[in-house]
Parts: structure tokens; C-alpha cells; sequence
């Protein structure tokens, strides 16, 4: 600290109006200025304390001077009408502290994706007369840091008239574009005060399943954007247990650090930038902006760097994950207004959505609850509702992620779009989704589904498996919304596997059949699918199904595989799991009829060691009963 003093001590000495009093330097704004003021946590909350006090002492010093924020969570007063005719506030985020006045009309929102900002301040699209930002103490070169916020504070520096710093000894110096000479700022006010700090609210049950489904779609090696929030924190936790992650991001949260400290993200996979973590602004705790401070692994880069598309097309494997408000059965999704209320902004997730979608090996990945309102409202619709913005259109995401499972829309009809996100919406809302799918002709005017709890897929029976012969799978129930992946998997088995399996001579599987397989009612019967990944999308090796028999006490039981999957553990994988829930729900034994010729069937029932009667051999058909032990 002492050191940090006497370098202030020295700049006085060599530029003593820099160390202008506060009067004077806000005398240089003038009526009509465009006033460019620091983001987020980097805000310099001393700086707007004391114009405001200064424009409370003099009320008439200036008019109509335009406060221009990229985002702010901190103090706003100029959007209080008393001071409506000294102020009119403009966002290119709407944050919390000024969404009522930006939706009351007392307050500008100017909706643009973030990496093209820098580029409007630089060419004076949007002029910028005075800046008041927050930085670093200087070091022993005379050079300053903008800290936790580089974003774009560095081409608002660069565009302004008069650059007013509040040097704070607590702003952490980052590696990165953050770097000022004290020569480009006109004044400098020495105030140290803590940082401001955001951190999500704590992960729920809901988040954390989101979070986990997420997880299954992020890979070791990945590089990963993540924004802030509940969900986001959610995901960063659930990734921890993965290898070699990279960060290229707008902004650098807890989680994010959470991982790196732990060795989850060491960034030495990534195509750009490899060993560093990328990011322009951060917002989170004390320790993580300590853990920035002086650190290599980090740098903080401009905004139209960080968020270019074609800066992230060009990471191998990204995954760009973001949260959205609402998201229609067609995969529009908004993340910047609820309906008419403008709630946050474009912000950076087109940019990266669409970087995403052209990098090699990327992903878009939009999380929402499922529900909002105490579950009052649903979050995915039929479509936006009227005066929503398009944040990502139809043809931008790839997977939509609830706490109730994971839609793949990226080159799917609408049908398969809305069946998908159905399927993952809150069990309450479906058949409404149906029904007004419907109406719309979104899918069949027939499209059969179970309502209520019967019909409701129960997530909770979701697991891996490893077969003998070192499959991977997942092994879940049927979903509704998996008509095309089992038209797939039938259209692919052989005539034999066909005949055997089935004991018929059917080899077509239209609607009307397809229906009666996913649309599933789980108090009656259970089927199973052994579900891998195939090209980015998921495949289904193995179908096992029971149907209760009017005993109530037994079921009647069917399994095929797909040819290039038999012998090799798949089937096993499936009965002993159907098996496990048959007797879960107070079944004694199955009955099944298996042809003679089916003797890979017969060895199947053998070897799990049940308890098996020949009921009778008939056409070359046993019919079997099957008892558990």
C-alpha cells in the first residue's frame, strides 16, 4: 500500500491537474454530453456517488447529458426523475437496477450484440464525450489496469474527450487489453473502496439436474462459454469431475474459476490461446478477483474480440451454453425480453451461438427452467409471446436443456422440434403443448399421448451402462418425442432380426404404429431403449418393452437389437435392467414367446438365471413363463 501511495504521490508531483479537485472536473461535462460510465463490478461507484452530488449541489450545471452503460448491477441514480432533466440513461443490457426505468420510458435500451459495440464507439456512431471508469493503482511504468472489466471500457477510453479514473488500490491488475497509460487519463481520483461482488444465487434441485444434463453434452477437451446465473453455476459444478476444459467466454464467473482452480479447465487443449483462460469482463467474489490478480493463465480481452463469431468459430469443439427465458415448439428462443418487458439484452449470445455453429466439433446449448411462477407458467410455448425479441432463431441452437431432459432440434423438421420440447417440458403443461401443436399443425392432427402422471417419463430411471463387450450406453425409458429414432432403429434391423424379434412379416413402421410405442403409459407397461451418440445424435441400439398381463402379477416381454450391436451385451444390458424394474413394481416372473429359431433369445433367459417353463411349443414358437428368483 505504502508503495502504491508514494507512486501517487510521485504522478502528483509530475501531473498535478490531473489530481484536479472534484468540481473541476465535473465541470468539464457539458449539456448535451454523451457520459460513458464503467460495468458491472467494475463500475466506479465513488466517481457516480460524487457527480451526483455535485449535480445536487448545482441542478442546473448541465441538461440532457446521455449516461451511456453497457450493463450496470450497481448504483443507477441518474434514472431517478428528479434528476430526469440532467440525465437520460442508454443500455446496451438492461440490468436490474435500471429495468423499470428503461420499461417505463425513462430509460434507453438499444439492443445490439455486444462484439459490435467497440466498433460504434471507435468510429463515433455512437460518440462518447467523457468516460468515467475504475482502475488499478499504477505500477512502477505508470501504466494502470481497467481490472475486471475490459469489455468496452478500452474503446470508450479511446473515443472520449475527458477520461475521469477512479484509481482503487482493490481493483486486481489482469493481463490482457486492460492497460492504460496514466498520460491518457485527464483526471485521476485516488479512492479505495471494496470492488462491488455478484454471485449467483445458490444452485436449487432443478438447477442441478439442468446442470447434469448439460454435462453430458461437454466432453474432455472442450472449450466452454458459460454465462451468469443460478443455472450457470449449476453447470460449472456439474463439469467438474472433466478433464483439459478450455474457457473462451464473455464473462469469467465463480464457477468458472471454481473449475480452474480445481485442474478441471487448464485451457491446454484450445485452439487460440492455448494455457490461457479467455474472457472480457468478470463478475463474482472477492476471491475470485484476487485470483485474477496478476495471473497469466487469465487475460480479459475487448469485447469484439472475445465475442466475435468468427474469433469463436475458430475454437475446435466449443460449447457455447446460455440461458434463455422462453423458447417456442418451433426453437425460437428469446433471452432479452418477456414479451413486451424488455428483461436483459442481445448481449453477447448470438455472437457465440452462431461462433458455435460454425467452429468444427461446437455446440449451442440454451438452458431454462421448465417453468416459471412457481410453476404457474411454462417457459417453453407454442410460440414466443407477442413482443418478445428473437434472441436465437430457428436455426441457432442445437440443443434446448430443462431439468426434464435434453431436445436435439439442430436439423430436425418442426414436427420432430416440438415433439422433442414436449417432451421436456413441465409434465403439467404437455398435453396443452399437444393440444395447441395441434391446433397449429406443428405436428399430426392424431398425435397420440398419455396424460397425466401415467404418461409422465420418469427421468429418474435414466442410467448408464457399460456392456461385457465395452459398450457405452444409456438406458432410459421411451420418450414420446422418440417416434423418428425408433422408425430408425426398426427401418435398420434385417428381415431375419425382423422375423426373429417380432415373429412377424411386417416390415413397415408408419405413424399409427410408431405411436402406440412412444406413447407410453408407465402404469401399464415399460420400455426401455439403449440409447449412444452416432455423428452428434443419438442412436437407439436396443428396445425392451413389458406389457402387464391381465394377471396384473406378470408381463409379457420383447427385446431387439440392432444386427451390428447383437452378441455383444446390448440385449443383456436391457432385460437385466427391465428386469430390475418389473420386480421394483411387484412383478413375479414374464411371459414371453420366443421362436425355435431363436436361440441367442433363449440363451438370453438362461443366462440371467431365471427360473423358465415351456408352456408350449407350437408352429415353432415356445411359449415361455419366466419366473424371478
Amino acid at each position: 500500500m505504502r508503495k502504491s501511495s508514494n507512486r501517487l504521490d510521485e504522478l502528483r508531483e509530475r501531473f498535478p491537474k490531473k489530481f484536479a479537485p472534484e468540481e473541476e472536473i465535473f465541470s468539464r461535462i457539458r449539456r448535451g454530453n454523451r457520459l460513458f460510465i464503467g460495468t458491472g463490478c467494475g463500475q466506479p461507484q465513488y466517481l457516480v456517488r460524487a457527480l451526483m452530488k455535485y449535480v445536487e449541489a448545482h441542478p442546473k450545471v448541465f441538461f440532457d447529458v446521455e449516461v451511456i452503460h453497457l450493463w450496470t448491477i450497481g448504483i443507477a441514480p441518474y434514472t431517478d426523475k428528479r434528476f430526469d432533466r440532467n440525465f437520460r440513461h442508454t443500455s446496451f443490457f438492461v440490468g436490474e437496477s435500471t429495468r423499470e426505468a428503461v420499461n417505463a420510458g425513462l430509460a434507453d435500451y438499444t439492443p445490439i450484440t455486444l462484439s459490435q459495440i467497440p466498433d460504434l464507439l471507435r468510429r463515433g456512431v455512437i460518440p462518447v464525450d467523457v468516460a468515467m471508469i475504475q482502475a488499478s493503482t499504477p505500477d512502477e511504468h505508470g501504466h494502470v489496469s481497467l481490472g475486471i472489466n475490459v469489455d468496452i471500457t478500452r474503446a470508450a477510453v479511446a473515443r472520449a474527450s475527458t477520461v475521469i479514473a477512479q484509481v482503487n488500490e482493490n481493483m486486481p491488475r489482469v493481463h490482457g487489453d486492460g492497460f492504460l497509460n496514466v498520460e491518457d487519463l485527464d483526471f485521476i481520483v485516488p479512492y479505495d473502496e471494496p470492488l462491488l461482488q455478484i454471485t449467483a444465487k445458490p444452485t436449487d434441485e432443478v438447477a442441478q439436474k439442468i446442470g447434469k444434463y448439460v454435462s453430458h453434452l461437454v466432453h474432455d477437451g472442450d472449450t466452454i462459454q458459460v454465462g451468469f446465473g443460478r443455472i450457470p453455476d449449476a453447470v460449472t459444478d456439474a463439469l467438474a469431475d472433466k478433464k483439459d476444459l478450455g474457457v473462451h467466454s464473455e464473462i469469467l464467473t465463480d464457477g468458472l474459476v471454481r473449475l480452474m482452480k480445481k485442474g478441471a479447465v487448464n485451457n491446454s487443449k484450445k485452439t487460440l490461446n492455448r494455457g490461457k483462460a479467455i474472457a472480457s469482463f468478470c463478475m463474482g467474489s472477492r476471491e475470485t478477483y484476487e485470483y485474477l490478480n496478476d495471473n497469466p493463465k487469465i487475460e480479459l480481452r475487448t469485447i469484439d474480440y472475445t465475442d466475435n463469431p468468427l474469433i469463436v468459430a475458430q475454437h475446435r469443439n466449443i460449447a457455447a451454453i446460455n440461458a434463455a427465458l422462453q423458447v417456442d415448439l418451433t426453437g425460437q428462443a428469446t433471452a432479452e425480453s418477456i414479451g413486451r418487458t424488455f428483461y436483459a439484452g442481445v448481449g453477447g449470445q448470438a455472437d457465440f451461438s452462431r461462433g458455435a455453429m460454425l467452429a468444427d466439433g461446437g455446440r449451442t446449448i440454451v438452458t431454462l427452467h421448465s417453468t416459471t411462477e412457481s410453476d404457474t407458467i411454462s417457459r417453453i410455448v407454442p410460440f414466443l409471446t407477442e413482443g418478445a425479441g428473437v434472441t436465437l432463431c430457428r436455426g441457432d441452437i442445437h440443443y434446448v436443456v430443462t431439468e426434464h431432459g435434453i431436445a436435439y432440434l439442430h436439423g430436425q423438421s418442426v414436427r420432430h422440434r416440438a415433439m422433442q420440447l414436449i417432451a421436456i417440458a413441465h409434465p403439467k403443461f404437455r398435453s396443452w403443448l399437444v393440444e395447441e401443436a395441434r391446433k397449429m399443425n406443428l405436428i399430426y392432427k392424431d398425435q397420440a399421448f398419455v396424460d397425466g402422471k401415467a404418461g409422465e417419463y420418469p427421468e429418474e430411471l435414466e442410467t448408464q451402462r457399460v456392456t461385457s463387450a465395452g459398450v457405452e450406453v444409456l438406458i432410459r425409458p421411451i420418450r414420446i418425442s422418440d417416434e423418428p429414432l425408433i422408425q430408425d432403429f426398426w427401418y435398420n434391423l434385417s428381415d431375419r432380426s425382423l422375423y426373429l424379434s417380432f415373429a412377424s412379416a411386417r416390415k413397415d413402421m408408419s405413424h399409427d404404429r410408431l405411436q402406440e410405442m412412444v406413447a407410453i403409459d408407465y402404469t401399464e407397461q415399460m420400455a426401455l431403449v439403449a440409447v449412444t451418440l452416432h455423428d452428434d445424435r443419438p442412436r437407439i441400439l436396443g428396445v425392451a418393452r413389458y406389457y402387464l398381463n391381465p394377471d396384473i402379477r406378470t408381463a409379457e416381454v420383447t427385446i431387439a437389437v440392432r444386427d451390428e450391436y447383437q452378441n455383444k451385451g446390448v440385449g443383456r444390458e436391457l432385460l437385466a435392467y427391465l428386469t430390475y424394474l418389473a420386480k421394483k413394481n411387484g412383478l413375479v416372473g414374464f411371459t414371453a414367446e420366443v421362436l425355435v429359431a431363436n436361440a441367442a433369445m433363449l440363451r438370453l433367459f438362461k443366462k440371467m438365471g431365471f427360473d423358465i417353463e415351456t408352456v408350449s411349443e407350437d408352429g415353432g414358437v415356445y411359449e415361455l413363463n419366466v419366473s424371478f428368483r
